[in-house]
């Protein structure tokens, strides 16, 4: 039986990657006096992935990567008018309102009524309290941890920080690599689920990163559940259903069901977001 369910924020509660698609198109064009969009959109990303270390996620880190690249890229002619204006993009990017998935406003409070929450992001802390509030979301998360990077270690220290059993924590997001193997690896339960987006403009010409398609992940929810809370056990293997008694193989079946639902990566999420899939060979976004 699950005692917490944590959800991802960007791009499983709110969009987010299509923010980042328009801003790396204005700055292309920004640029396009330069070089040619397709230079412009692989030094952007070798110079994000570059600074990641140093700067982390969010808006402005990525601000940051693109003046950066600009710089770069034009040999240092790039005046201060056109460095003012991929500010501006930045600055457009932060003013932008947030826009709930569809079903987040009826799954969010349908399961806060009978389970606590959690909410485990990456990103700016200043720009994630703030789109956290908007929704008006924030109520119904009994603890809210945004942190650098979400590892094996980030989750197993937040999870005796709040004094929560693995095998009853489920973490629901967009990430196979941040969301669902490092949770996983701990004994709790992870889903992955699909975004609505196509993100394939920010996938670096010729990069080895074939995305959650590439991975053999089946992410597309198999219907749209109109009751999240049934959904939630079924995901779980019917968490708190107990077998009939005497029913020695049907209590085998579930466990070994069970134990196959965590290893396996073919998850699904069916949680009343209205997603269509990711088209073949698409990014996982960078930005969650």
């Amino acid at each position: 039986m699950l005692d917490v369910i944590a959800f991802d924020a960007d791009d499983t509660l709110w969009h987010h990657e299509p923010l980042y698609a328009r801003a790396q198109q204005q700055f292309v064009d920004l640029l396009k006096d330069y070089e040619e969009a397709g230079q412009v959109k692989a030094a952007l990303y070798d110079t994000e992935m570059r600074n990641l270390e140093m700067y982390g996620y969010g808006i402005k880190s990525f601000t940051l990567s693109m003046i950066e690249t600009a710089v770069a890229l034009s040999g240092g002619q790039i005046q201060g008018g056109e460095v003012l204006e991929i500010i501006e993009v930045a600055k457009r990017m932060l003013r932008a309102p947030v826009e709930p998935l569809d079903g987040v406003d009826r799954v969010i409070p349908t399961l806060a009524s009978s389970c606590r929450l959690m909410l485990i992001t990456k990103g700016d802390l200043r720009d994630q309290q703030a789109k956290l509030a908007c929704p008006g979301l924030a109520s119904y998360f009994w603890s809210v941890e945004i942190v650098r990077e979400k590892t094996t270690e980030v989750y197993h220290c937040l999870l005796a920080k709040h004094g929560i059993a693995a095998d009853r924590f489920l973490m629901v997001g967009n990430s196979l690599r941040s969301d669902v193997l490092p949770v996983v690896a701990l004994g709790g339960e992870g889903c992955a689920h699909t975004l609505r987006h196509h993100v394939g403009t920010r996938k670096r010409a010729g990069a080895g990163d074939k995305g959650l398609c590439g991975t053999g992940l089946h992410t597309h929810a198999s219907h749209a559940c109109r009751e999240p809370m049934r959904a939630i056990r079924s995901l779980t293997g019917e968490a708190g259903r107990k077998s009939p008694a005497g029913n020695v193989g049907g209590a085998r079946r579930a466990n070994t069901r069970r134990v196959q639902r965590r290893r396996c990566l073919q998850m699904r999420c069916t949680l009343g977001f209205n997603r269509p899939q990711l088209r073949p060979g698409a990014p996982q976004p960078r930005y969650r």
